[in-house]
């Protein structure tokens, strides 16, 4: 307090303990040669729209940083000083999401064509050390939170952040540099507050800030550096070395963050296009474990066979613009303990269709617990499992019950992925690829010969009784319980009683259509 007297009595001014906010620069189109083509229509329309009712309106964002890389970005935001009330008005389809950070989903087209911008509001640079201190955290405080702009948890953690402000402090509030620029469409202008051009062109990864102090504010920034790092390593980028110095020590800030948003941050981290560059990023940076349990398991996992191929498939589907589903990719994951479990209830005996369903379940309380909801998640994972053992019955009504399935396709490419590891004959895929591209006639030829291929099969095999194996062994060579147990009933039959006669089919989709794994 003398300090601040005799510096004022010298004329001088107080130190502020406000952060730098950068200087905006603005950098024309002629220095950035950002390609106008690349620009999604849709996020043109909005930021004219704002613009037109007198707002400011940028795109912001990783598609900045995209676009000056000569990359074509799949997301568009936008950032603005409307509010989100502002905002929504004038849209006609435009939702208020969020309590942690309030945004606006501005939807185009409807279906599985649509598109979402989303559209954030400028925020204010506030200190934490004023905001309103609650005592547990985002998952145990949320009556108290009730009302609250401006809140932080005891560890520093930013609960609530919904107070606006000037765009030089929201580039400051954003996590790095390269992720802080301004693109406005009309005028071709980027605007940077922090030398994101810079590092863009130099390939670092750089932190606003101090770099502890920002994961403190949010742990969910350690995943984000492991996935931007992952995502721009093929294009020479690296982590500044005081940006990824305190990701191990900042790690364990992450047990507070509620499990159902990890869970979001771990899909993006492995169904964004890099699954694989995200593993190699997490052994790299010494954090195989201690982010998400389930995380865990797919880096111990990820360089056996069925796993690799699972995680290659998925960035293969992505990059060529196909969608994918995570119930999919954790089925292939999870598969391995499915298996054991299921093998483990056939020693014992057990009913092999009740066995592998005790064997899901097992599986969903040990390693999935309440995170999906037991929704639809849980639900398209069980049944591609349970589709596995039909896919080797081949004759009879249960080949056109089950190409009809809706998660046929799903459960298809999940054989094929088993097939491609020799886990089950390449010749069974390859059937039911012909099967699922055939005419009705056609189905009913292939069925015949998948009979009198199995009745030759009979005839050569020698009529030995065999003792079946203790382990269970028969079952896990194709998925399938030992021949000795009682077959699973067709999907359309009664009482275990197969339909005597069928209607005629409709064919299917084949596998030039959607695949399942990306429904």
């Amino acid at each position: 307090m003398i300090k601040n007297l005799i510096d004022k009595l010298m004329g001088k001014s107080p130190k502020s303990n406000k952060p730098h906010f950068g200087r905006r620069t603005e950098v024309p189109a002629s220095v950035h040669r950002i390609d106008p083509a690349l620009v999604d229509e849709r996020a043109i329309q909005v930021t004219r729209t704002l613009q037109q009712a007198g707002f400011e309106a940028y795109i912001v964002g990783g598609a900045v940083r995209d676009l000056l890389l000569g990359l074509r970005p799949k997301d568009f935001d936008v950032a603005t000083d409307a509010t989100p009330e502002q905002v929504k008005a004038l849209f006609r389809r435009a939702f208020i999401i969020g309590r942690r950070f309030r945004i606006v989903h501005v939807v185009f087209g409807r279906g599985r064509d649509n598109e979402v911008i989303e559209v954030s509001t400028f925020r204010a640079y506030l200190d934490n050390a004023a905001a309103e201190q609650v005592k547990g955290n985002e998952r145990t405080s949320k009556r108290q939170l009730e009302g609250v702009q401006h809140a932080v948890d005891s560890s520093g953690r930013v609960l609530r952040d919904n107070v606006w402000g000037p765009q030089d402090e929201d580039a400051t509030r954003r996590d790095f540099t390269v992720n802080a620029m301004y693109y406005d469409p009309a005028s071709q202008i980027v605007v940077d507050y922090h030398g994101g051009i810079q590092d863009a062109n130099k390939r670092v990864l750089r932190m606003i800030g101090d770099p502890m102090a920002r994961y403190r504010e949010d742990p969910v920034r350690i995943i984000r550096a492991v996935r931007f790092a992952a995502k721009l390593c093929f294009l020479g980028f690296r982590l500044d070395a005081k940006t990824g110095k305190p990701l191990v020590q900042a790690s364990t800030l992450l047990a507070d963050v509620p499990q159902s948003r990890l869970f979001d941050e771990m899909l993006k981290l492995l169904q964004t296009g890099h699954a694989l560059a995200s593993i190699e990023q997490l052994k790299k940076l010494d954090l195989v474990t201690g982010i998400y349990p389930l995380l865990d398991v797919v880096v111990e996992r990820a360089e056996t066979p069925f796993v690799q191929v699972a995680l290659a498939d998925t960035d293969r589907r992505v990059g060529e613009g196909k969608p994918v589903a995570p119930s999919f990719l954790l089925a292939c994951v999870l598969w391995a303990d499915v298996r054991e479990g299921w093998s483990r209830r056939l020693a014992r005996k057990e009913h092999p269709h009740p066995a592998l369903q005790d064997a899901i379940d097992e599986v969903f309380d040990a390693r999935i617990g309440d995170v999906s909801g037991r929704g639809k998640l849980a639900a398209d994972m069980r049944e591609i499992w349970m589709m596995q053992p039909r896919f080797e019955k081949r004759v009879g009504s249960t080949p056109f019950g089950l190409v009809e399935q809706p998660r046929f396709r799903a459960g298809f490419d999940f054989l094929r992925l088993r097939a491609d590891i020799e886990e089950v004959d390449i010749r069974l895929a390859d059937w039911w690829q012909e099967f699922s591209m055939a005419s009705d006639s056609e189905r009913e030829d292939l069925v015949q010969a998948a009979k009198s291929e199995q009745q030759a099969l009979q005839i050569a095999r020698p009529r030995v009784r065999r003792a079946p194996r203790p382990d269970g062994a028969a079952a896990l060579g194709s998925a399938l319980p030992p021949r000795d147990s009682a077959p699973a009933a067709p999907a359309d039959s009664v009482d275990g009683v197969a339909p005597k006669r069928r209607r005629r089919r409709r064919r299917t989709t084949g596998a030039g259509g959607e695949s399942g794994s990306a429904e």
